[in-house]
């Protein structure tokens, strides 16, 4: 009989930050490279559940709870915005001793990442982007139609609030799967409890609401990723209603040396591709933790390069 690999600790811790009580999922050796893992709408921690299980042997993986989310409790009175939502998560990472990590962004990941990512440049050892989305070019229809409500479109609280339904969370992780038996139902069970909670659904409007704050940035973090040149990987569902394949390739105008995969699947592309993932992610992450600080841009600072790569690490690799 073959021997079997051990199973790692994965530890739910909470700290308190700014009067938030932030819940989080730790695994890993701390002297390992580390990857900050943030979700997406309208999951929490546990979308990551079965990474930390395959990669905590070898990596430090840690998994907040942004406000309004999963277990993390708030004080009355919190203001639901991604410019909160990026401070927290800020001072999470201060609290728990961060100051190096690989940022993991998904969805609403992106733009709380990249927020954090501007303030704090000299902690980003790395990105590994999975269906988040930087770029106009990469926000479907429906998804530019989300971008328009704001708090001053009549109606928008409840059309906004038409996402936060089970048949919708339901089909978040389904949608796009060429297989969705292979998609658990725990995940989207459990998130619906989470909307499900009082107050919860007032959260998630807000923060549905303050979206369109993201699209207004996607030039400025174009920018940085174009200065920065961070060493990235890119993991994208090509069957994604929200952002669509090309929202992975917009990526390779600023970060022409990403390795990018595009994938059979959707939005939630960790529930059925997680053998194909987690070797990408183990693989990017040996081979880029102790990599020097990435060069800066040859064309200057500011200026987006013109060229797309079509071959090498550049290329898509299909799923």
């Amino acid at each position: 009989m073959g021997t079997t690999a051990a199973v790692p600790q994965v530890a739910h811790r909470f700290v308190e930050v700014d009067g938030v009580r932030v819940f989080y999922r730790e695994t890993g050796p701390v002297d390992a490279p580390t990857v900050l893992l943030l979700h997406g709408f309208p999951s929490a921690s546990h979308q990551f559940r079965r990474l930390l299980d395959v990669l905590g042997n070898d990596f430090h993986l840690i998994a907040p709870d942004y406000p309004g989310f999963g277990h993390t409790e708030v004080p009355a009175g919190f203001t639901y915005s991604f410019d909160r939502l990026a401070d927290v998560v800020e001072q999470f990472v201060d609290a728990v001793g961060l100051d190096r990590y690989v940022l993991y962004t998904f969805d609403f990941g992106g733009p709380v990442g990249l927020r954090l990512a501007e303030r704090r440049p000299a902690a980003v050892a790395g990105l590994i982007v999975q269906n988040a989305n930087a770029y106009a070019e990469g926000l479907s229809d429906l998804a530019r139609d989300f971008t328009t409500l704001t708090p001053d479109v009549p109606g928008a609280r409840e059309k906004a609030a038409e996402l936060l339904v089970l048949p919708v969370t339901r089909g978040q992780y389904e949608g796009g799967t060429v297989d969705p038996t292979l998609v658990a139902p725990d995940g989207w069970t459990l998130d619906q409890h989470f909307l499900d909670l009082p107050g919860r659904k007032d959260a998630q409007v807000d923060l549905a609401l303050n979206y369109h704050t993201n699209v207004a940035l996607y030039p400025r973090w174009q920018r940085w990723l174009a200065d920065h040149r961070p060493a990235t990987l890119i993991i994208w569902g090509r069957n994604d209603i929200f952002f669509p394949e090309s929202g992975a390739h917009a990526y390779l105008a600023d970060l022409p040396d990403a390795e990018l995969h595009i994938l059979d699947t959707g939005h939630f592309a960790l529930e059925d591709r997680l053998p194909e993932i987690a070797p990408l992610i183990a693989d990017f992450l040996t081979r880029t933790w102790n990599r020097p600080e990435a060069g800066r841009n040859p064309d200057g600072p500011g200026r987006r390069g013109g060229v797309r790569s079509v071959g090498g690490r550049g290329a898509a690799s299909l799923g």
